[in-house]
């Protein structure tokens, strides 16, 4: 196929010259011989540096000892400006607080955006308020999220620390407490700190988030008398009402649990007595119907047990009684043939069995009526209660007394079926054949 491409494509598939041999310049590696020999390190020791001359070695120091030593100085300058901070702060010759320290209230929390007419509006509610300190930052001008509200009165004071801590305004709940400053012995701010709460101890699983003023183990640490005794104990009488409240809650809940346990576990046993009174039920009747099978079976095997034998007797033999006691006619001595000739006893044994079969029908019937009758007295006499079945139970006792059984013969036959065949009789309860018992 090649042949016929055109030459410009021949041209492509063509080989190149061959590359030209060219002799290397130098003598391979192992081709060279080298004049001096390898040698030990021995006669250079001479050269080296004397170790007593040499500088001491420099340790450089690691990433986690210079994060570590900046963290130390930074703590170290920041004790010393609070410390200098301390000695300068006085909050009882501050010009900013101004007023009685007993009537301030400190409000902290607060929205940036709040305005003191919006706080003088929230807070007018708890009483008559003299005066609004909102704290600005001194380089930006803006509000550092926290103010002072002075009212006329200290019951007015004392209502708005008792009520208003907690209060949403403008988005933010706010955290009300009393003026600390002026008023406890040994007490600082934040900033030098100290102050209360514990939102900037450390991580999320050391902060707390409750308010600040529930915190009063940093306060008990300091010596000093508590600025409101009253305060103090409105506040340790709410917390032990909080704990009560807490537990009568946690009491009515088990108490609650307890009762839902003992419902379900009564549901549980009723549910199961139901199922086992059902299979009981259940069991009675199968036994039941096993019976009146049985029953069955042993009267119809008995029945077929008398017929064989009067099918087997022939002409001549004595003729069964039949289950209603009337016996068949007498055809005889065996052997002697009837008066219509040799046709005259198989004539005659028809007839006996077609006697036997209406004989049996209406004492199918007959069984069948005394037992209707039977049930019917049976329910008059659930409806007659227990004084019925105590009138009864008088009258099966005495002689000659009626018992509740109407429309029966008065010698008491109807009660008891007819024996049949000899071999066993009929019980009263369902009418079906049962056993004698061996004498």
């Amino acid at each position: 196929m090649t042949q016929f491409l055109p030459p410009n494509l021949l041209a492509l598939f063509a080989p190149r010259d061959p590359i030209p041999y060219l002799p290397p310049l130098e003598k391979l590696p192992h081709e060279k011989h080298h004049n001096q020999p390898y040698c030990g390190i021995a006669p250079y020791i001479r050269e080296f540096e004397d170790p007593r001359d040499a500088p001491p070695p420099t340790r450089a120091e690691t990433r986690e000892e210079r994060m570590e030593r900046k963290r130390r100085e930074k703590i170290e300058r920041r004790q010393q400006e609070v410390e200098t901070e301390l000695k300068m702060w006085d909050p009882h010759n501050d010009p900013n607080a101004q007023g009685d320290a007993f009537k301030t209230l400190f409000v902290a929390r607060v929205n940036y955006d709040t305005t003191e007419s919006k706080l003088r509006r929230e807070f007018e509610v708890y009483g008559p308020i003299k005066r609004i300190h909102m704290v600005y930052s001194k380089r930006s001008g803006k509000p550092r999220g926290y103010a002072f509200i002075e009212y006329e009165h200290e019951r007015d004071m004392h209502s708005a620390y008792k009520h208003a801590d907690g209060k949403k305004i403008d988005g933010r709940r706010v955290l009300v407490d009393v003026e600390r400053g002026r008023t406890v012995k040994g007490w600082r701010p934040r900033r030098l700190g100290g102050g209360l709460g514990g939102t900037r101890r450390g991580g999320a699983d050391v902060n707390i988030r409750h308010s600040g003023r529930d915190d009063t183990s940093r306060y008990d640490e300091r010596p000093g008398p508590s600025p409101l005794p009253h305060r103090d104990r409105d506040r340790d009488r709410e917390r032990e009402r909080r704990e009560r409240s807490r537990e009568r809650d946690k009491e009515r809940e088990r108490r609650r649990s307890r009762s839902r346990d003992r419902r379900r576990r009564s549901r549980s046993r009723d549910k199961e007595e139901r199922r086992r009174s059902r299979e009981r039920s259940k069991d009675k009747e199968r036994d039941r119907k096993r019976r009146s099978s049985r029953s069955r079976e042993r009267a119809r095997r008995e029945r077929e047990r008398k017929e064989e034998l009067r099918g087997g007797g022939g002409g001549g033999d004595m003729a069964e009684p039949s289950e209603a006691g009337d016996a068949p006619p007498d055809d005889g001595p065996p052997g002697e043939l009837g008066p219509d000739g040799p046709d005259g006893p198989e004539e005659k044994g028809r007839e006996r069995e077609r006697e036997r079969r209406r004989s049996h029908r209406s004492e199918r019937e007959r069984r069948r009526e005394r037992e209707r009758e039977r049930d019917r007295e049976h329910k008059r006499g659930e409806r007659g209660g227990e004084r019925g079945r105590d009138e009864a139970r008088g009258g099966a006792g005495g002689g000659g007394q009626d018992n509740g059984l109407e429309g029966l013969g008065g010698d008491g036959r109807d009660m008891y079926m007819e024996p049949e065949g000899g071999d066993g009789y009929l019980a009263p309860e369902n009418g079906y054949l049962l056993e004698a018992a061996p004498e």
